[in-house]
Protein backbone atom coordinates (compact mmCIF):
# COMPACT_ATOMS: atom_id res chain seq x y z
CA UNK A 1 0.00 0.00 0.00
CA UNK A 2 1.11 2.94 -1.00
CA UNK A 3 2.56 5.51 1.74
CA UNK A 4 0.77 8.09 2.65
CA UNK A 5 2.01 10.38 5.57
CA UNK A 6 3.66 12.64 3.27
CA UNK A 7 5.18 15.33 6.39
CA UNK A 8 7.31 12.29 7.35
CA UNK A 9 7.95 11.00 4.22
CA UNK A 10 9.49 13.72 2.89
CA UNK A 11 11.90 14.33 6.03
CA UNK A 12 13.18 10.88 5.79
CA UNK A 13 14.17 11.28 1.97
CA UNK A 14 15.49 14.84 2.56
CA UNK A 15 17.34 13.65 5.17
CA UNK A 16 18.81 10.82 3.37
CA UNK A 17 19.83 12.99 0.47
CA UNK A 18 22.29 14.99 2.63
CA UNK A 19 19.58 17.37 4.29
CA UNK A 20 18.35 20.65 2.56
CA UNK A 21 22.09 22.01 2.29
CA UNK A 22 22.51 19.53 -0.16
CA UNK A 23 19.82 19.96 -2.39
CA UNK A 24 19.97 22.73 -5.04
CA UNK A 25 16.13 22.40 -6.41
CA UNK A 26 13.88 19.24 -6.45
CA UNK A 27 10.74 18.50 -9.03
CA UNK A 28 8.59 15.78 -9.97
CA UNK A 29 7.62 13.81 -13.22
CA UNK A 30 4.54 11.54 -13.35
CA UNK A 31 6.08 8.91 -10.61
CA UNK A 32 9.65 10.31 -9.49
CA UNK A 33 10.86 13.28 -7.09
CA UNK A 34 13.78 14.66 -9.19
CA UNK A 35 16.10 16.45 -6.91
CA UNK A 36 19.38 18.56 -8.42
CA UNK A 37 22.13 18.03 -5.40
CA UNK A 38 25.24 20.13 -4.80
CA UNK A 39 27.35 16.71 -3.94
CA UNK A 40 26.09 13.58 -5.30
CA UNK A 41 28.85 12.13 -3.49
CA UNK A 42 27.94 12.00 -0.08
CA UNK A 43 24.66 10.52 -0.60
CA UNK A 44 24.55 6.58 -0.11
CA UNK A 45 22.46 5.09 -2.55
CA UNK A 46 21.59 2.23 -0.38
CA UNK A 47 20.34 5.00 2.74
CA UNK A 48 18.06 6.05 0.12
CA UNK A 49 16.45 3.13 -0.24
CA UNK A 50 15.66 1.68 2.79
CA UNK A 51 13.46 4.39 3.05
CA UNK A 52 9.86 2.97 3.22
CA UNK A 53 7.85 4.24 0.01
CA UNK A 54 11.09 4.72 -2.24
CA UNK A 55 11.39 2.51 -5.02
CA UNK A 56 14.89 2.67 -5.99
CA UNK A 57 17.18 5.60 -6.84
CA UNK A 58 18.05 6.35 -10.99
CA UNK A 59 21.49 8.77 -11.75
CA UNK A 60 20.47 10.39 -14.84
CA UNK A 61 20.40 13.33 -16.76
CA UNK A 62 22.33 15.58 -14.66
CA UNK A 63 19.49 14.50 -11.95
CA UNK A 64 19.33 12.44 -8.40
CA UNK A 65 15.99 11.02 -9.32
CA UNK A 66 13.95 8.80 -6.69
CA UNK A 67 11.20 6.63 -7.95
CA UNK A 68 8.27 6.91 -5.16
CA UNK A 69 5.06 6.09 -7.50
CA UNK A 70 1.75 8.00 -8.78
CA UNK A 71 1.55 9.97 -5.17
CA UNK A 72 4.77 11.79 -6.06
CA UNK A 73 2.66 14.66 -6.46
CA UNK A 74 1.08 14.81 -3.15
CA UNK A 75 5.11 14.40 -1.53
CA UNK A 76 7.00 16.92 -3.81
CA UNK A 77 5.43 19.92 -1.95
CA UNK A 78 5.88 18.56 1.19
CA UNK A 79 9.64 18.57 0.11
CA UNK A 80 9.29 21.64 -0.83
CA UNK A 81 7.91 22.85 2.58
CA UNK A 82 10.85 21.45 4.58
CA UNK A 83 13.39 23.96 2.05
CA UNK A 84 11.50 26.20 3.04
CA UNK A 85 12.01 28.17 -0.36
CA UNK A 86 15.96 28.08 0.27
CA UNK A 87 17.07 24.77 -0.56
CA UNK A 88 21.02 24.67 -0.57
CA UNK A 89 22.94 27.21 0.69
CA UNK A 90 24.79 29.64 -1.82
CA UNK A 91 27.89 27.95 -1.38
CA UNK A 92 26.18 24.76 -1.92
CA UNK A 93 25.08 26.28 -5.14
CA UNK A 94 28.67 27.47 -6.18
CA UNK A 95 30.15 24.18 -5.30
CA UNK A 96 27.15 22.55 -7.62
CA UNK A 97 27.64 24.81 -10.65
CA UNK A 98 31.45 24.09 -10.41
CA UNK A 99 31.09 20.54 -10.94
CA UNK A 100 28.78 20.67 -13.49
CA UNK A 101 31.17 22.98 -15.82
CA UNK A 102 33.94 20.59 -15.19
CA UNK A 103 32.41 17.14 -15.43
CA UNK A 104 32.62 15.37 -18.43
CA UNK A 105 29.44 14.90 -19.14
CA UNK A 106 27.93 18.37 -17.99
CA UNK A 107 26.63 19.63 -21.60
CA UNK A 108 24.98 16.07 -21.79
CA UNK A 109 23.48 17.30 -18.19
CA UNK A 110 22.34 19.91 -18.97
CA UNK A 111 20.49 18.73 -22.65
CA UNK A 112 18.80 16.54 -20.52
CA UNK A 113 17.42 18.90 -17.79
CA UNK A 114 16.40 21.30 -20.52
CA UNK A 115 14.58 18.78 -22.80
CA UNK A 116 12.82 17.55 -19.01
CA UNK A 117 12.16 21.05 -17.27
CA UNK A 118 10.73 22.58 -20.83
CA UNK A 119 8.73 19.76 -21.86
CA UNK A 120 7.91 17.57 -19.28
CA UNK A 121 5.28 20.02 -17.93
CA UNK A 122 3.43 19.79 -21.21
CA UNK A 123 3.17 16.23 -21.77
CA UNK A 124 -0.33 15.40 -19.76
CA UNK A 125 -2.27 18.23 -21.38
CA UNK A 126 -0.91 17.03 -25.00
CA UNK A 127 -2.34 13.84 -23.94
CA UNK A 128 -5.04 14.30 -23.25
CA UNK A 129 -4.96 16.06 -26.57
CA UNK A 130 -3.93 12.98 -27.89
CA UNK A 131 -6.87 10.90 -26.29
CA UNK A 132 -9.53 13.20 -27.23
CA UNK A 133 -8.26 13.46 -30.99
CA UNK A 134 -8.20 9.59 -30.96
CA UNK A 135 -11.91 9.62 -29.82
CA UNK A 136 -12.82 12.45 -32.29
CA UNK A 137 -11.87 10.20 -35.21
CA UNK A 138 -13.33 7.04 -34.26
CA UNK A 139 -16.75 9.11 -33.81
CA UNK A 140 -16.33 10.35 -37.02
CA UNK A 141 -14.99 6.81 -38.44
CA UNK A 142 -18.66 5.66 -37.66
CA UNK A 143 -20.67 8.36 -38.58
CA UNK A 144 -21.59 9.75 -35.13
CA UNK A 145 -19.85 13.42 -35.52
CA UNK A 146 -18.44 15.27 -38.87
CA UNK A 147 -15.59 17.66 -39.07
CA UNK A 148 -17.86 20.33 -39.90
CA UNK A 149 -19.57 19.68 -36.71
CA UNK A 150 -19.76 22.82 -33.79
CA UNK A 151 -19.51 19.89 -31.73
CA UNK A 152 -16.56 18.40 -33.58
CA UNK A 153 -14.45 21.97 -33.46
CA UNK A 154 -15.03 22.47 -30.13
CA UNK A 155 -13.68 19.51 -28.90
CA UNK A 156 -10.74 19.70 -31.30
CA UNK A 157 -9.59 23.21 -30.75
CA UNK A 158 -9.04 22.11 -26.90
CA UNK A 159 -7.31 19.25 -27.98
CA UNK A 160 -5.31 20.83 -30.31
CA UNK A 161 -4.66 24.01 -28.78
CA UNK A 162 -1.24 23.16 -27.00
CA UNK A 163 0.37 22.04 -30.03
CA UNK A 164 -0.65 24.99 -31.97
CA UNK A 165 0.86 27.11 -29.79
CA UNK A 166 3.80 24.98 -28.56
CA UNK A 167 6.89 27.20 -28.73
CA UNK A 168 4.72 29.79 -26.46
CA UNK A 169 4.08 27.24 -23.54
CA UNK A 170 7.78 25.38 -24.26
CA UNK A 171 8.60 28.89 -24.40
CA UNK A 172 7.71 30.04 -20.74
CA UNK A 173 8.71 26.58 -19.02
CA UNK A 174 12.42 27.36 -21.10
CA UNK A 175 12.26 30.85 -19.31
CA UNK A 176 11.98 29.09 -15.85
CA UNK A 177 14.68 26.44 -16.51
CA UNK A 178 17.77 29.36 -18.34
CA UNK A 179 16.34 31.69 -15.54
CA UNK A 180 15.04 34.38 -18.05
CA UNK A 181 11.51 36.32 -17.18
CA UNK A 182 9.47 33.33 -18.32
CA UNK A 183 6.80 35.84 -19.77
CA UNK A 184 9.41 37.72 -22.12
CA UNK A 185 10.30 34.17 -22.90
CA UNK A 186 6.48 33.14 -23.94
CA UNK A 187 6.45 36.33 -25.85
CA UNK A 188 9.62 35.18 -28.10
CA UNK A 189 7.48 32.04 -28.89
CA UNK A 190 4.06 34.20 -29.29
CA UNK A 191 6.44 36.34 -32.05
CA UNK A 192 7.72 33.18 -33.87
CA UNK A 193 3.68 32.43 -34.15
CA UNK A 194 2.57 35.94 -35.22
CA UNK A 195 0.01 35.50 -37.53
CA UNK A 196 1.86 38.85 -40.23
CA UNK A 197 4.74 37.24 -40.07
CA UNK A 198 3.72 33.52 -40.72
CA UNK A 199 1.97 34.74 -43.82
CA UNK A 200 5.54 35.04 -45.29
CA UNK A 201 5.75 31.13 -44.95
CA UNK A 202 6.63 29.92 -48.78
CA UNK A 203 5.66 33.55 -49.93
CA UNK A 204 7.37 35.02 -52.89
CA UNK A 205 8.14 38.26 -51.92
CA UNK A 206 10.62 37.64 -48.24
CA UNK A 207 10.46 39.33 -45.40
CA UNK A 208 13.26 41.58 -45.00
CA UNK A 209 14.92 43.05 -41.61
CA UNK A 210 16.75 45.75 -42.60
CA UNK A 211 16.90 44.93 -45.72
CA UNK A 212 18.57 41.18 -44.81
CA UNK A 213 16.24 38.86 -45.84
CA UNK A 214 14.42 36.63 -43.41
CA UNK A 215 13.11 33.01 -44.35
CA UNK A 216 10.88 32.69 -42.78
CA UNK A 217 9.80 29.47 -41.42
CA UNK A 218 6.48 27.58 -39.84
CA UNK A 219 7.10 27.24 -36.14
CA UNK A 220 4.34 25.76 -35.00
CA UNK A 221 5.08 22.50 -32.82
CA UNK A 222 8.26 23.35 -33.00
CA UNK A 223 10.21 23.12 -30.04
CA UNK A 224 14.21 23.16 -30.56
CA UNK A 225 14.37 26.74 -32.32
CA UNK A 226 12.06 28.35 -28.87
CA UNK A 227 14.22 26.24 -26.74
CA UNK A 228 17.55 27.69 -28.29
CA UNK A 229 15.55 31.37 -28.62
CA UNK A 230 15.51 31.21 -24.92
CA UNK A 231 18.93 30.03 -24.20
CA UNK A 232 20.11 32.79 -25.68
CA UNK A 233 17.53 35.40 -24.37
CA UNK A 234 18.55 34.38 -21.59
CA UNK A 235 21.69 35.60 -21.26
CA UNK A 236 21.19 38.46 -23.04
CA UNK A 237 18.39 39.37 -20.16
CA UNK A 238 21.56 38.75 -17.74
CA UNK A 239 23.70 41.27 -19.78
CA UNK A 240 21.17 43.97 -20.09
CA UNK A 241 20.94 43.73 -16.68
CA UNK A 242 24.18 44.59 -16.06
CA UNK A 243 24.17 47.58 -18.33
CA UNK A 244 20.67 48.73 -17.27
CA UNK A 245 20.32 50.89 -13.81
CA UNK A 246 18.06 48.78 -11.62
CA UNK A 247 15.50 51.60 -11.45
CA UNK A 248 15.26 51.04 -15.39
CA UNK A 249 14.94 47.17 -15.55
CA UNK A 250 11.48 46.99 -15.83
CA UNK A 251 10.86 48.33 -18.65
CA UNK A 252 13.65 48.33 -20.69
CA UNK A 253 15.80 44.36 -19.89
CA UNK A 254 12.52 43.07 -21.76
CA UNK A 255 12.53 45.47 -24.26
CA UNK A 256 16.63 44.85 -25.05
CA UNK A 257 16.29 41.26 -24.97
CA UNK A 258 13.10 41.28 -27.45
CA UNK A 259 14.17 44.00 -29.62
CA UNK A 260 17.90 41.69 -30.10
CA UNK A 261 17.07 38.43 -29.70
CA UNK A 262 13.69 38.30 -31.84
CA UNK A 263 15.43 39.55 -34.88
CA UNK A 264 18.50 36.85 -33.82
CA UNK A 265 15.76 34.31 -33.76
CA UNK A 266 14.62 35.12 -37.12
CA UNK A 267 17.96 35.29 -38.91
CA UNK A 268 19.82 32.48 -36.91
CA UNK A 269 18.47 30.48 -34.32
CA UNK A 270 15.30 29.56 -35.49
CA UNK A 271 16.75 28.06 -39.19
CA UNK A 272 19.67 26.63 -37.82
CA UNK A 273 17.93 24.66 -35.11
CA UNK A 274 15.00 23.62 -37.47
CA UNK A 275 17.93 21.95 -39.90
CA UNK A 276 19.31 20.15 -37.32
CA UNK A 277 15.88 18.76 -35.56
CA UNK A 278 14.85 17.33 -39.12
CA UNK A 279 18.22 16.08 -39.20
CA UNK A 280 18.35 14.27 -36.29
CA UNK A 281 14.59 12.80 -36.88
CA UNK A 282 15.79 12.04 -40.74
CA UNK A 283 18.71 10.10 -39.54
CA UNK A 284 16.77 8.23 -36.53
CA UNK A 285 13.74 7.61 -39.15
CA UNK A 286 15.65 6.48 -42.14
CA UNK A 287 17.93 3.84 -39.46
CA UNK A 288 14.60 2.62 -38.56
CA UNK A 289 13.00 2.32 -42.18
CA UNK A 290 16.16 1.09 -43.44
CA UNK A 291 15.46 -1.89 -40.94
CA UNK A 292 12.61 -1.51 -39.61
CA UNK A 293 11.99 -5.23 -37.95
CA UNK A 294 15.87 -5.35 -36.59
CA UNK A 295 15.03 -1.27 -34.87
CA UNK A 296 11.64 -2.43 -33.72
CA UNK A 297 13.31 -5.31 -32.19
CA UNK A 298 15.71 -3.57 -29.74
CA UNK A 299 14.13 -0.43 -29.06
CA UNK A 300 11.14 -3.09 -28.20
CA UNK A 301 13.02 -5.13 -25.68
CA UNK A 302 15.54 -2.43 -24.29
CA UNK A 303 13.67 0.77 -24.10
CA UNK A 304 12.28 0.45 -20.73
CA UNK A 305 16.11 0.43 -19.84
CA UNK A 306 16.66 4.13 -20.75
CA UNK A 307 13.52 4.55 -19.19
CA UNK A 308 15.60 3.48 -15.60
CA UNK A 309 17.87 5.66 -16.58
CA UNK A 310 15.58 8.86 -16.70
CA UNK A 311 17.22 10.17 -20.51
CA UNK A 312 13.85 8.92 -22.39
CA UNK A 313 13.14 12.78 -22.34
CA UNK A 314 15.74 12.86 -25.18
CA UNK A 315 13.21 11.26 -27.70
CA UNK A 316 10.41 13.63 -27.26
CA UNK A 317 11.63 16.03 -29.26
CA UNK A 318 12.24 13.80 -32.04
CA UNK A 319 8.60 11.94 -31.92
CA UNK A 320 7.70 15.40 -32.23
CA UNK A 321 9.19 16.60 -34.83
CA UNK A 322 7.78 13.25 -36.65
CA UNK A 323 4.64 14.01 -35.35
CA UNK A 324 4.26 17.77 -37.29
CA UNK A 325 6.14 17.16 -40.28
CA UNK A 326 5.32 13.43 -41.31
CA UNK A 327 1.96 13.52 -39.25
CA UNK A 328 2.70 10.49 -37.90
CA UNK A 329 5.58 8.58 -35.84
CA UNK A 330 6.53 4.79 -36.19
CA UNK A 331 9.36 5.06 -33.55
CA UNK A 332 7.22 5.84 -30.73
CA UNK A 333 4.34 3.22 -32.01
CA UNK A 334 7.22 0.91 -30.69
CA UNK A 335 7.84 2.13 -28.07
CA UNK A 336 4.91 1.86 -26.20
CA UNK A 337 4.35 -1.95 -26.43
CA UNK A 338 7.23 -1.89 -23.89
CA UNK A 339 4.61 -0.91 -21.13
CA UNK A 340 2.73 -3.93 -21.90
CA UNK A 341 5.38 -5.97 -21.57
CA UNK A 342 6.02 -4.89 -18.16
CA UNK A 343 2.22 -5.11 -17.58
CA UNK A 344 2.43 -8.87 -18.44
CA UNK A 345 5.34 -9.88 -16.30
CA UNK A 346 3.52 -8.41 -13.42
CA UNK A 347 0.17 -10.74 -14.20
CA UNK A 348 2.46 -13.94 -14.46
CA UNK A 349 4.61 -12.46 -11.34
CA UNK A 350 0.99 -12.08 -9.52
CA UNK A 351 -0.66 -15.33 -11.02
CA UNK A 352 2.67 -17.29 -9.45
CA UNK A 353 3.95 -16.08 -6.61
CA UNK A 354 2.12 -17.07 -2.86
CA UNK A 355 2.82 -14.20 -0.90
CA UNK A 356 -0.40 -12.86 -0.53
CA UNK A 357 0.94 -9.18 -0.11
CA UNK A 358 3.86 -9.73 -2.50
CA UNK A 359 0.93 -10.75 -5.25
CA UNK A 360 -1.50 -7.71 -4.32
CA UNK A 361 1.43 -5.54 -4.65
CA UNK A 362 1.99 -7.30 -8.51
CA UNK A 363 -1.65 -6.66 -9.48
CA UNK A 364 -1.47 -2.78 -8.61
CA UNK A 365 1.77 -2.96 -10.08
CA UNK A 366 0.38 -4.34 -13.34
CA UNK A 367 -3.00 -1.73 -13.10
CA UNK A 368 -0.49 0.65 -12.90
CA UNK A 369 1.71 -0.28 -16.45
CA UNK A 370 -1.71 -0.77 -18.09
CA UNK A 371 -2.24 3.34 -17.10
CA UNK A 372 1.17 4.05 -18.33
CA UNK A 373 3.32 4.11 -15.20
CA UNK A 374 5.97 1.30 -15.59
CA UNK A 375 7.99 2.27 -12.59
CA UNK A 376 6.47 -0.02 -10.06
CA UNK A 377 6.45 -2.80 -12.29
CA UNK A 378 9.81 -2.07 -12.77
CA UNK A 379 11.20 -1.51 -8.98
CA UNK A 380 8.67 -3.99 -7.14
CA UNK A 381 8.84 -7.33 -9.41
CA UNK A 382 11.36 -6.86 -12.91
CA UNK A 383 14.51 -6.06 -10.62
CA UNK A 384 13.70 -8.22 -7.58
CA UNK A 385 14.76 -11.17 -10.12
CA UNK A 386 16.52 -10.28 -13.26
CA UNK A 387 14.96 -13.04 -15.14
CA UNK A 388 11.63 -10.85 -14.88
CA UNK A 389 12.79 -8.63 -16.35
CA UNK A 390 14.69 -10.28 -19.19
CA UNK A 391 11.42 -12.03 -19.50
CA UNK A 392 10.21 -8.23 -20.74
CA UNK A 393 12.70 -7.80 -22.92
CA UNK A 394 11.82 -11.04 -24.85
CA UNK A 395 8.14 -10.10 -24.76
CA UNK A 396 8.85 -6.47 -25.85
CA UNK A 397 11.13 -7.70 -28.74
CA UNK A 398 8.65 -9.79 -30.49
CA UNK A 399 6.21 -7.43 -30.70
CA UNK A 400 8.44 -4.82 -31.17
CA UNK A 401 9.46 -7.33 -34.85
CA UNK A 402 6.26 -7.49 -35.65
CA UNK A 403 5.37 -4.00 -35.18
CA UNK A 404 8.24 -3.07 -37.23
CA UNK A 405 7.25 -5.86 -40.11
CA UNK A 406 3.75 -4.65 -40.07
CA UNK A 407 4.68 -0.91 -39.94
CA UNK A 408 2.64 0.25 -37.20
CA UNK A 409 2.73 4.29 -36.58
CA UNK A 410 1.49 6.42 -34.51
CA UNK A 411 -0.50 9.51 -35.44
CA UNK A 412 -1.34 11.81 -31.86
CA UNK A 413 0.23 12.27 -28.87
CA UNK A 414 -1.26 10.59 -25.93
CA UNK A 415 -0.45 8.56 -23.23
CA UNK A 416 0.89 5.01 -22.95
CA UNK A 417 -0.93 1.58 -21.70
CA UNK A 418 -4.17 1.63 -22.73
CA UNK A 419 -4.07 5.45 -23.21
CA UNK A 420 -2.00 5.29 -25.80
CA UNK A 421 -4.22 3.27 -28.40
CA UNK A 422 -6.06 6.40 -29.48
CA UNK A 423 -2.85 7.98 -30.75
CA UNK A 424 -2.69 4.82 -32.83
CA UNK A 425 -6.01 6.02 -35.00
CA UNK A 426 -4.87 7.27 -38.48
CA UNK A 427 -7.08 10.33 -38.90
CA UNK A 428 -8.19 8.81 -42.31
CA UNK A 429 -9.93 5.61 -40.23
CA UNK A 430 -8.85 2.43 -38.71
CA UNK A 431 -6.29 0.90 -40.52
CA UNK A 432 -3.11 -1.65 -39.76
CA UNK A 433 -1.60 0.57 -37.33
CA UNK A 434 -5.06 0.20 -34.84
CA UNK A 435 -5.43 -3.43 -35.50
CA UNK A 436 -1.45 -3.84 -35.60
CA UNK A 437 -1.07 -2.31 -32.56
CA UNK A 438 -3.85 -4.02 -30.86
CA UNK A 439 -1.97 -7.37 -31.33
CA UNK A 440 1.52 -6.17 -30.75
CA UNK A 441 0.72 -4.83 -27.61
CA UNK A 442 -1.15 -8.32 -26.67
CA UNK A 443 1.62 -10.35 -27.86
CA UNK A 444 3.95 -8.50 -25.54
CA UNK A 445 1.80 -8.67 -22.48
CA UNK A 446 1.14 -12.20 -22.97
CA UNK A 447 4.79 -13.51 -23.99
CA UNK A 448 6.20 -11.64 -20.86
CA UNK A 449 3.33 -12.84 -19.00
CA UNK A 450 3.81 -16.15 -19.45
CA UNK A 451 8.09 -15.57 -19.15
CA UNK A 452 7.71 -14.38 -16.03
CA UNK A 453 5.16 -16.96 -14.24
CA UNK A 454 7.72 -19.61 -15.57
CA UNK A 455 10.70 -17.91 -13.79
CA UNK A 456 9.02 -16.85 -10.93
CA UNK A 457 9.79 -19.51 -7.08
CA UNK A 458 5.99 -19.66 -6.22
CA UNK A 459 7.48 -19.29 -2.25
CA UNK A 460 9.38 -16.09 -3.14
CA UNK A 461 9.37 -13.93 -0.46
CA UNK A 462 9.35 -10.24 0.23
CA UNK A 463 13.51 -10.55 0.31
CA UNK A 464 13.72 -12.32 -2.59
Amino acid sequence: MARKDYPQFAAEIVAAVGGKENIVSVAHCMTRLRFVLADESIVKDDEVKKVKGVMGVVHGGGQYQIPIGTQVADLCPEVEKLLGGASATDAAKAKADSMRVVSKDSWYNRFFKAIAGCIIPSIAPMAAGGIIKGVLTILTTFGVLASTDGTYMIFYAAADALMCFFPIIVGFSAGKVFGMNPYTAACLGAAMLYPNLAAFVGAETPLTFFGIPVTMLAYQQTILPILLAVFVGSKIEKLAKKLIPQILQLMFVPTVVLCITFPLTLLVVGPVMTVVSNGVAGAINGLFNLAPVVCGGILGAFWQLFVMMGIHAAMIPIIINNLTTLGFCPVNAILGLTVWALAGVSLGYALRVKNKELKATAFGAMASALCGITEPTIYTVALTNFKRFIAAFIGGGIAGVIGGALGIKFYTWAGDGLFRIPGMINPAGLDISFYGFLICAAVAFAVSGAIAFFVTDPNEDAQA
